[in-house]
């Protein structure tokens, strides 16, 4: 198996008020913990818990791929290496789920319930932080430092 791809799926703003910054914080931080395990992080490449988890896999010297909604690689959030631009719009959902081996959620709303979706057609496994409890065939992490024990308890089954 080539370098592991972990798409990250969740709000797409998590900047303002407590629980927001709580989100942006946790996104982060699962970011971190994946690249220093060695997977690629797969997202959105916007804001919010996109933005975030870009971030602390950049920091952290791992690499990051935005896929975008739009035309224009320039729109990625400044974490991004790698921007796809595909103007498909929300349709790119299926895009960020496909490239990933494995799905993380991060909080978020119906267009991440929508890709929740996608990876669970597609025969993906789902793990979520703080979202989408009682959705059928996702399993739930305590935070992000057990999202990713779970992620590479994921990769190990699959050696």
């Amino acid at each position: 198996m080539s370098q592991p791809n972990v798409s990250v799926i969740g709000a797409g703003k998590c900047d303002a008020g407590e629980t927001g910054r709580a989100l942006y914080k946790e996104a982060m931080e699962l970011g971190s913990l994946l690249a220093g395990a060695g997977y690629t992080v797969v997202c959105g490449g916007l804001g919010g818990v996109m933005e975030a988890v870009c971030r602390g896999a950049k920091e952290a010297g791992g690499h990051t791929i935005g896929i975008l909604p739009f035309l224009d690689r320039a729109q990625a959030n400044p974490y991004v290496q790698t921007a796809v631009a595909t103007g498909l719009g929300q349709m790119r959902n299926m895009l960020v789920v496909a490239n990933g081996d494995i799905v993380v959620a991060v909080g978020g709303g119906y267009g991440t319930l929508s890709e929740v979706a996608l990876a669970k057609k597609s025969g993906k496994e789902v793990i979520a932080i703080g979202s989408m409890a009682g959705v059928e065939g996702v399993v739930w992490a305590d935070d992000a430092r057990h999202a990713c024990s779970l992620v590479k308890k994921y990769f190990d089954r699959k050696k």
